[in-house]
């Protein structure tokens, strides 16, 4: 937790956007990575599996039946942010400009996760083809297309992909 406790709290929040829904999938996360080390094989370094780990643990919550039930009655994303403006800025300091981790946010998942585990993490192309499952070529594709989506975004051009 000393060592990676920061990276699966800040992942945690980037896809999920709520303090209390991060901190959750943080706990649950190292109790995983409890129960589970024994299964870790070293193919990777530690923190590409926990990595791994908090990734899939987002996605499980993203996609909780229970969860979509939930948040309509859930404050937005702003109104958590002005409440607890320090924990944002904690997780956003280390990203040159607001605009651009809006907009990193705002792709669509398989792009938003090799920017964030590329740029954030400063993992490898191939590291983030273990995490995510797919082909070094791929990761490198889809580093190719989200820079070019953000690009758009950032110009203020509308996206012509989707």
């Amino acid at each position: 937790m000393d060592l990676y406790g920061n990276d699966v709290l800040r992942t945690a929040y980037m896809y999920l956007r709520d303090k209390q829904r991060a901190e959750d999938v943080f706990q649950e996360v190292f109790l995983k990575v409890h129960r589970k080390y024994d299964r870790f094989r070293g193919k990777g370094s530690e923190k590409t599996w926990i990595l791994s780990i908090t990734i899939n643990t987002c996605k499980d919550m993203l996609r909780s039946v229970w969860l979509r039930r939930v948040i309509p009655f859930l404050p937005n994303e702003h109104e958590v942010a002005a409440k607890d403006e320090d924990f944002t800025e904690r997780i956003i300091a280390s990203h040159q400009s607001k605009e651009l981790l809006q907009s990193v946010l705002k792709l669509k998942t398989p792009f938003k996760d090799v920017i964030l585990l590329y740029y954030y993490h400063e993992l490898s192309t191939q590291e983030i083809g273990k995490i995510l499952h797919i082909s070094e070529g791929t990761v490198r594709s889809r580093l190719h297309r989200g820079r070019l989506m953000l690009k758009k975004m950032l110009e203020g051009r509308p996206d012509d992909e989707d």
